[in-house]
């Protein structure tokens, strides 16, 4: 019996990397999750862990089977000699991403995207923005970002970069004023955003997932995590306005909180909006991004997936 081929998913996040083998119709055979920081090293260590644990995945679960395709995502804008836009990951910006993929698996087919953008592929495809016309993805993680989808498609932009609201001014005092002057939205509303103030101000080490939970009996944690859906609720609400979306989906690490985030989304979108959207959690809440890439890796060995519900 001739052996199957296979393909590779590789989703390379702020605090995680999530690796997947899955066959030609993008069905997962096998996966892991390493912790991307979890050793000294950097950035470029990194990269070579999630590498190593991809080769060790593949010889685990497709021992002999030829690999047809990789698919990788990654927090900000990947190239093949940088990555744009990665601010919550020091040095990650300066590693040549995509030759470093292509030089782990020579030969193979390679598709690159950023994680959030992979992850709103996933939904359209085969998740909770199938049939929205247009339609956002919101992704609470270790950053922020959005993906709108319009017309069977992810929007990418002129650079790649449609989507990227971290960057986003937070009032009318920081126009006219440069990024690095002024904090910018991501400083506020992301995970690690959360993570920082939550620490500072609450005086002892905590998580985002720390401050929500603590928000539940403590009010100094409830301040700062209403103050944090608040100021989220005003960037969806505009955006809102600006596409007039079918439906918008959030998800991402954060969306384990969702019970205290929803509310005071909904609570925005009714106020502002002309015609408000549906609101809802992903499909894939936490794996949409390695759910896209291992679509990548399908599209990448030149395969064309149908629309049936993943597996």
């Amino acid at each position: 019996m001739i052996p199957t081929p296979v393909v590779l998913g590789l989703d390379f996040g702020g605090t995680k990397i999530a690796v997947a083998v899955g066959d030609l119709s993008g069905r997962r055979l096998g996966g892991t999750t390493i912790d991307s920081r979890a050793e000294s090293g950097g950035a470029e260590q990194s990269l070579a862990r999630g590498l190593a644990a991809a080769h060790d995945l593949l010889a685990e679960v497709a021992p002999g089977q030829e690999l047809a395709g990789v698919g990788a995502a990654t927090l900000g804008i990947p190239y093949d000699d940088h990555v744009e836009l990665a601010p919550t990951f020091p040095g990650w910006d300066e590693l040549p991403f995509g030759q470093l993929v292509r030089d782990a698996f020579p030969g193979v087919p390679v598709r690159l995207a950023t994680d959030v953008k992979a992850a709103a592929a996933a939904e359209l495809r085969w998740g909770a923005l199938a049939d929205c016309d247009p339609g956002l993805y919101v992704n609470l993680g270790t950053g922020l970002a959005i993906a709108i989808v319009a017309g069977g498609t992810v929007i990418t932009g002129a650079h790649g970069a449609s989507g990227e609201i971290g960057y986003n001014l937070r009032s009318a005092g920081d126009v006219y004023v440069d990024m690095d002057e002024r904090t910018i939205l991501e400083h506020v509303v992301s995970g690690q955003a959360l993570e920082t103030t939550g620490s500072a101000r609450l005086g002892q080490p905590v998580t985002a997932a720390d401050v929500f939970t603590m928000a539940r009996t403590q009010p100094d944690a409830a301040v700062l995590t209403d103050e944090f859906v608040r100021e989220l609720a005003m960037h969806l609400a505009n955006l809102a306005i600006a596409v007039d979306p079918v439906r918008i989906v959030v998800g991402g690490g954060l969306v384990r909180s969702w019970d205290q985030i929803e509310a005071g989304l909904r609570r925005a979108l009714d106020a502002a909006v002309p015609f408000p959207p549906e609101l809802s959690v992903a499909r894939f809440p936490t794996e949409a991004p390695l759910i896209g890439a291992l679509a990548l890796g399908v599209e990448a060995a030149g395969v064309v997936l149908g629309t049936e519900a993943f597996a």
